[in-house]
């Protein structure tokens, strides 16, 4: 299974922890417009940035990503 992320659940969890989208973009060495677009769903990301994105809410990446079956060859 691929992930995509959850853009809402990573707003809310930032938001939860009192965190704004300019200081997780910089936790996470990222552009807050990036971030913002995540967060909106208008782009993706890899697991290694979901992955550093989880770590920093303190969240498995499960909580802030869908599973979507991978096209089959």
């Amino acid at each position: 299974m691929d992930v995509t992320p959850n853009g809402a659940a990573i707003r809310a969890f930032r938001r939860k922890h009192g965190m704004s989208l300019r200081r997780l973009a910089c936790l996470i060495d990222r552009d807050p417009g990036f971030l913002s677009h995540l967060e909106t769903e208008q782009r993706g990301a890899g697991r290694e940035t979901l992955e550093r994105i989880a770590e920093e809410l303190g969240v498995p990446m499960t909580a802030i990503t869908r599973e979507k079956p991978r096209d089959q060859d």
